[in-house]
């Protein structure tokens, strides 16, 4: 941090506190007089709150943030971490319902689950990685702040007739004594100038020439460009501002878009397949699928949309369209495409009888499908209430059952009973529809106490409903992208600004006949030297332009 001094110049200009340069006639005010090095000229020697003296505690967290070097490291740590989480699938990108913990280590072995323990499964919504982001940003806008009003101050109250140690101790310079009027030659030189698209400020026998002073806010227009950027990223998080979502609609079936009020019905899938004279010799005899569609209708929910509604769902057609790969259809942000498909047989539903084994009599049949069955059922004397629906039945590592998956591939119904010879309160029935299920999860042993009483049974395939096909649609919704590339044009453009343009400054004083020429510029030094030399080349004074260096980097 630099020390607590007088930084009024002789010129009588009161300089902030930290200023390396006056502000008005730009004389090093903080360095060994007999120091002819060129001048450091970032930000123009102005006082930037970082470096103040005997900073507070609100002061040291500026100073962190606006550290270059930390904006750096917090990228670097973004990156890899960002690197990290593609090794592996994140959890969100599945199209079934799964246990994580289980499928990482089954899959991965020991680095998966060290993957998953180090919670880089869900990397991207993570509190850690978001909270690198919002460290970012704010290092982006406490940089900037801290550079750019302290730069734009000194490069608005610009003096034209600066020091002569100023002009001296640039990194391109002349001197030399003239002969005639001063301040005729000073007009010839600008007239030059301004044929090489500089702006002249002229006093007397000073002048101050500039041109594409633009390209000094380039780096800050790139930082606001990448802040909405930012933004636009974290906004994803909003409830509402983003969905990257599957469904699974079997042919025919009117499945919701979850966490919305839209509707989505597969009127019917079909698949178009390659012919064995169509494919190379390394894959013929092989089904390779070369189109596939989904004919669909997008509805809306009008009434009864909750959860907890009293009645059906009310729908109101919206948009109908076939849906293929890269073709989805469009509705207010949402956007649904066209991902996989099954054409193997799913069940759809099943009409069974409630069987009284006591007495041999059958109650029924009813309509169950596997999704969205009916909460209560009257089959003679008895009462049926469904308690529970699994589309994929398993038992977790605390016993308790689980859903496997979305589709119906181990359907069950947990069912509570009431009626002769039944508890008052009812007892629970579980119903596999499929045989194999039953045999696989012992049905009546875990029905024992009623298994003798009742059952619940399917007498013929005949009441055994499949859907032919099933479609498999990416549901996606980003409100944000919009901000996201406008944020990335806003920094494209500060790029461009900052690179294909320089800040250039030729600063001149004549005093009794001696001139004295100092010029500068943020990058491309050849070309600086080529512009000075230019015009003092027409203004009568022949100069090699490698004679201007003043030491320094002259990239």
């Amino acid at each position: 941090m630099l020390s607590l001094h007088n930084t009024k110049c002789e010129c009588g200009h009161q300089n902030a506190v930290g200023t390396v340069l006056c502000e008005s006639c730009g004389k090093p005010l903080m360095e060994d007089a007999e120091n002819d090095a060129p001048l450091e000229m970032r930000y123009d020697g102005v006082a930037r709150r970082s470096q103040k003296s005997n900073p507070n505690p609100i002061d040291k967290i500026w100073n962190f943030f606006s550290s270059v070097k930390i904006a750096v490291y917090l990228i670097v740590i973004t990156l890899v971490t960002a690197m990290l989480g593609t090794i592996y699938p994140q959890e969100g990108s599945f199209l079934n319902n799964f246990k994580p913990s289980v499928y990482y280590e089954e899959t991965y072995g020991l680095p998966g689950k060290i993957y998953y323990k180090l919670g880089l499964s869900h990397t991207y919504d993570s509190w850690w990685f978001i909270t690198l982001l919002v460290m970012i940003g704010t290092s982006l806008v406490i940089c900037s702040l801290d550079r750019v009003l302290p730069l734009y101050r000194a490069l608005s109250k610009q003096q034209i007739r600066k020091h002569l140690r100023f002009i001296n101790r640039q990194k391109a310079v002349y001197s030399g004594q003239l002969e005639g009027d001063a301040e005729e030659w000073v007009k010839q030189f600008s007239a030059h100038l301004k044929k090489k698209h500089y702006k002249i400020h002229t006093d007397g026998t000073a002048m101050l020439a500039e041109k594409n002073r633009f390209s000094r806010w380039g780096p800050y227009i790139n930082h606001i460009g990448l802040i909405l950027f930012l933004l636009a990223i974290l906004a994803r998080s909003l409830p509402g501002w983003q969905m990257d979502s599957y469904v699974s609609i079997p042919d025919g079936d009117t499945v919701q878009i979850e966490g919305t009020n839209y509707f989505v019905k597969n009127e019917k899938f079909s698949v178009e397949y390659y012919k064995d004279e169509e494919l190379p010799p390394e894959l013929k005899g092989t089904i390779r699928a070369k189109r596939y569609e989904t004919a669909a209708i997008l509805y809306k929910c009008t009434e009864n949309c909750g959860d907890n509604a009293a009645g059906e769902p009310v729908l109101k057609e919206i948009k109908k369209q076939e849906i293929l790969v890269n073709h989805p259809l469009k509705y207010d942000g949402i956007k649904l495409y066209q991902f996989d498909y099954d054409v193997t047989p799913k069940l759809k539903s099943v009409s069974p009888v409630l069987i009284n084994k006591e007495t041999g009599e059958s109650y029924g049949p009813f309509e169950l499908p596997m999704k969205d069955a009916p909460l209560d059922y009257t089959l003679g004397p008895y009462k049926m209430k469904l308690a529970a629906n699994y589309m994929e039945f398993g038992i977790g590592e605390d016993g308790e059952p689980v859903t496997l998956s979305r589709d119906p591939n181990a359907p069950a119904f947990i069912f509570l009973i009431t009626g002769p010879g039944l508890p008052e309160k009812g007892q629970p029935y579980i119903y596999f529809p499929m045989q194999k299920d039953k045999e696989k999860f012992d049905q009546d042993k875990l029905n024992a106490s009623i298994a003798d009483k009742l059952e619940i049974k399917v007498n013929g395939m005949e009441n055994v409903h499949f859907a032919e096909a099933s479609t498999y649609l990416n549901v996606r919704k980003d409100k944000a992208l919009t901000y996201v590339w406008y944020g990335a044009a806003i920094s494209m453009l500060g790029l461009l600004l900052g690179s294909y343009w320089q800040h250039r400054r030729i600063w001149l004083r004549i005093d009794d006949g001696k001139l004295s020429l100092g010029a500068h510029t943020n990058k491309n030094w050849y070309g600086m030297r080529a512009d000075v030399a230019y015009a003092l080349r027409k203004s009568g004074i022949d100069v090699d332009p490698k004679s201007l260096d003043n030491g320094g980097n002259n990239a």
